[in-house]
């Protein structure tokens, strides 16, 4: 399992517009081609307004064919040009960051105990 850390820089001026935009359209189309949305977040640093959410996923190769599906989504792609059209660039810089776990981190550590089987105990006799 891995993780990926999606930052958008969004604009004050529009941000009710990206908003609507991801979640109305983006997320929807997102989820059809698998992807595992854990969280999102604004963040504001001075005058830098950001959009940050979190996707897990079983590997990179997975994460990288999904996003191209969603790239090359042709709904996507009207909806994106649309929105741009008639309230400008809702997005400007993107960090785009995959997150792999270390061996000690707790995620790591939970998800062996989650699949170890369980160790069988002796009942004692009385």
């Amino acid at each position: 399992m891995i993780h990926q850390l999606r930052i958008y820089e969004i604009f004050d001026w529009n941000k009710g517009a990206f908003h609507d935009r991801f979640r109305d359209h983006a997320w929807r189309i997102m989820k059809s081609y698998g992807f595992n949305l854990l969280g999102m977040w604004e963040t504001k640093t001075g005058d830098r307004t950001e959009f940050v959410y979190l996707l897990a996923w079983p590997d990179e190769e997975t994460m990288r064919d999904a996003w191209d599906q969603f790239k090359a989504n042709e709904e996507w792609k009207n909806i994106k040009k649309t929105t741009n059209a008639r309230h400008g660039d809702l997005v400007g810089e993107i960090q785009d960051r995959t997150l792999t776990p270390t061996r000690y981190s707790p995620l790591t550590l939970r998800t062996k105990r989650v699949g170890a089987r369980p160790k069988r105990t002796r009942r004692r006799k009385h």
